[in-house]
């Protein structure tokens, strides 16, 4: 889901589905991703890491999202891209994780004004807490 959302103090949440993209350029072009945080997102083998660019302030999250649908003996994790830019937060996600963004959304809905880094951190949060429970159950049986 296609979604824009303001912070608080100028900050915006943006939050771009990558299943619903008609052509990629557009994260380059419309947005101003580097093709290297694009290669990140489009990776769905990429391993959770964080990268800082220096030339442009720009922070770049790779967090594995907990599929809560368990299609086989196992459970899997989709990453989820978090990139952070001056006064704007950039979500990229995709039909497996998209529980996240309205848990995100939630959050944001229940809170007047946030920082980039309150709402960034609180989603990370929402993201892990979604593998207590599976871990719990996990260690049951």
């Amino acid at each position: 889901m296609f979604l824009e959302k303001q912070l608080g103090n100028g900050c915006t949440w943006i939050n771009l589905d990558l299943d619903k993209l008609k052509k990629l350029e557009d994260l380059s072009e419309i947005y101003g991703l580097d093709k290297e945080t694009i290669e990140y997102a489009l990776d769905r083998n990429e391993r959770a890491h964080m990268d800082y660019h220096r030339e442009n302030g720009t922070v770049t999250f790779i967090y594995n999202v907990l599929n809560l649908k368990k299609d086989k003996a196992y459970y899997e994790a989709f990453p989820m891209t978090f990139i952070v830019e001056h006064r704007r937060l950039i979500t990229i996600s995709n039909t497996k994780n998209a529980y996240v963004i309205e848990q995100m959304t939630r959050y944001l809905d229940s809170h007047d004004t946030l920082s980039i880094y309150k709402f960034l951190f609180a989603s990370l949060e929402i993201i892990s807490n979604a593998y207590y429970p599976v871990i719990e159950q996990m260690d049951k049986s």
